[in-house]
């Protein structure tokens, strides 16, 4: 929507997501009011998000290709989100990114969906992966953490001198002597 007309200017179309730190930096967008093809409106012209979408100025704000340096980079490297596989540090698969939620503040992604498999979806629902669990990231692949932490093996000795205070035999009152049979 535009500030000036009041009207709709644009629709987006796909995010233009910088790998190296899953910003998205641009959307590139579809109109009849638009000058080049592609089109761009770029994160930092948008003046607000509303229900009714992205508020910018005026179709001003569209950027082409070859305007913004980092919006040709990012874009040229064809880089989809969505689809990528994902696996473990131990080279498991674990599915493929099917959405992801971001900071609208900053739009940087902060968890990725990640769908499973037509065996493994039977049994267990959609992984939720954190920015922060992610190693790599590179052309077909997603490598994140595994969140399985290796054990260390326990001593007998150090088992043995735990005491649970719970399964310990504690002095009972002695019940025998109460009368049942006339409590009123």
């Amino acid at each position: 929507m535009g500030l000036q007309t009041g009207t709709q200017l644009a629709t987006t179309k796909t995010p233009v997501i910088d790998p190296s730190n899953l910003r998205i930096i641009a959307y590139e967008v579809n109109g009849p009011l638009l000058s080049e093809r592609p089109s761009f409106i770029r994160i930092a012209d948008v003046r607000e998000l509303s229900d009714v979408g992205m508020i910018v100025d005026s179709n001003d704000e569209f950027v082409g290709l070859s305007d913004v340096i980092s919006i040709e980079k990012v874009y040229k490297l064809g880089f989809k989100l969505i689809g990528l596989n994902v696996i473990d540090e131990s080279k498991r698969r674990l599915g493929k990114v099917s959405d992801y939620n971001l900071d609208v503040a900053s739009f940087i992604i902060e968890q990725l969906s990640v769908g499973r498999g037509v065996l493994k979806s039977l049994t267990e629902t959609t992984l939720l992966i954190n920015r922060s669990q992610i190693i790599e990231i590179n052309n077909d692949t997603i490598i994140v953490r595994s969140g399985i932490e290796k054990l260390e093996p326990v001593n007998a000795a150090t088992q043995l001198s735990y005491i649970n205070p719970f399964r310990t035999p504690a002095p009972r009152p002695d019940n025998s002597n109460v009368d049942l049979t006339n409590l009123d």
